[in-house]
């Protein structure tokens, strides 16, 4: 089954930084199976995200590839997620609430 993969960088991404590899394992990330997913793209473009790189902002996931999802836009996917409630999602609900806490970003590696 296809996952997306959510974890918490503790490091703010730079301007030149470049997220273009497929490394979940590298940021102990949780797993959100796809169908899970799917439902709430619609709802997620509402958050304004970056795909890859800093340089290049956007809406909503890159549902195959990679978003940084900015520490403004936690209240955002907090929102919409919650509202699932679903216990699938838990994981990254737990990860965007100690990312809004203390400033991090969140990085999504979609399908």
């Amino acid at each position: 089954m296809a996952r997306h993969e959510f974890a918490i960088l503790k490091q703010t991404p730079s301007w030149d930084d470049v997220f273009d590899t497929y490394e979940p394992e590298k940021y102990h990330s949780s797993a959100v199976d796809d169908v899970f997913i799917e439902p709430i793209l619609v709802d997620l473009q509402e958050m304004d995200c970056y795909w890859h790189t800093l340089q290049q902002p956007g809406k909503g996931l890159a549902h195959s590839g990679i978003t940084l999802i900015p520490p403004s836009s936690m209240e955002a996917f907090l929102r919409i997620l919650t509202a699932q409630n679903k216990p699938e999602y838990s994981p990254p609900i737990q990860m965007a609430m100690e990312a809004k806490e203390n400033g991090y970003y969140l990085i999504h590696f979609g399908i």
